[in-house]
């Protein structure tokens, strides 16, 4: 099996990680595309450590970049046949990695963008033990009509994304957020004005403060 790998930032305070956050970037991109955000939330949180793996695959459509799986036009049937081929590599990699650090998932976040956020909703919401949160960036939820017989947990969940996105609908996270609390799950949205296939400011600071309330961790002064 395909081992994950990829940029690593942190902890920002230097001592032995107590948080992980694992950022997932969407198709064509890499771990380099995210672990960015690392240094400004860090600041913020600085025992937790952030991992951004690159996907499995080198992309289709860019040659520089990678790919969780193939795309078709948001395809329902390809993009949850997507995320269930790539989803045993990052449940290997998460393993590997909290083990490395001697945490579990109740000190673990995955935060996703577009195809990221596919899988970290796909991922994140069948693992035997709860994650602390999920953030999902510009994306949309793969295969809702199966959460019913396949949820495993309920973490915390938050979706923004931009209303002007020219690459998927803003639609898609509202549908999400509707299939998640229809399954009894807490979930935040965030629907940015003006803003495209992006993160923003705000999408940033809100994300911020997910974490730092998921962790239970101190607000900075």
């Amino acid at each position: 099996m395909t081992k994950l790998d990829g940029p690593r930032h942190g902890p920002h305070g230097g001592g032995k990680p107590g948080h992980l956050v694992v950022l997932l970037h969407g198709y064509g991109a890499d771990g380099n595309d995210l672990i960015g955000l690392a240094p400004l939330l860090g600041q913020l949180m600085p025992d937790v450590v952030f991992h951004a793996p690159n996907a499995p695959q080198p992309c289709e459509g860019n040659p520089f970049g990678y790919q969780w799986f193939g795309i078709s036009r948001l395809d329902p049937t390809i993009a949850l046949a997507g995320v269930r081929t790539a989803a045993p590599l990052l449940d290997a990699y998460l393993d590997e990695t909290m083990a490395a650090y001697g945490l579990d998932e109740s000190k673990t976040v995955l935060v996703g963008f577009s195809q990221g956020t596919m899988m970290a909703l796909h991922v994140g919401l069948r693992r035997r033990k709860q994650l602390a949160g999920i953030i999902g960036f510009s994306g949309m939820l793969a295969g809702a009509e199966l959460l019913q017989s396949e949820l495993q947990n309920r973490p915390p969940v938050l979706l923004i994304h931009g209303d002007s996105d020219e690459m998927l609908p803003h639609t898609l996270t509202q549908r999400a957020a509707a299939a998640l609390t229809g399954e009894g799950l807490q979930v935040g949205v965030h629907i940015a004005p003006g803003v495209g296939h992006s993160i923003d400011e705000t999408g940033l600071q809100l994300a911020a403060r997910f974490l730092l309330n998921v962790f239970d961790l101190p607000e900075p002064k």
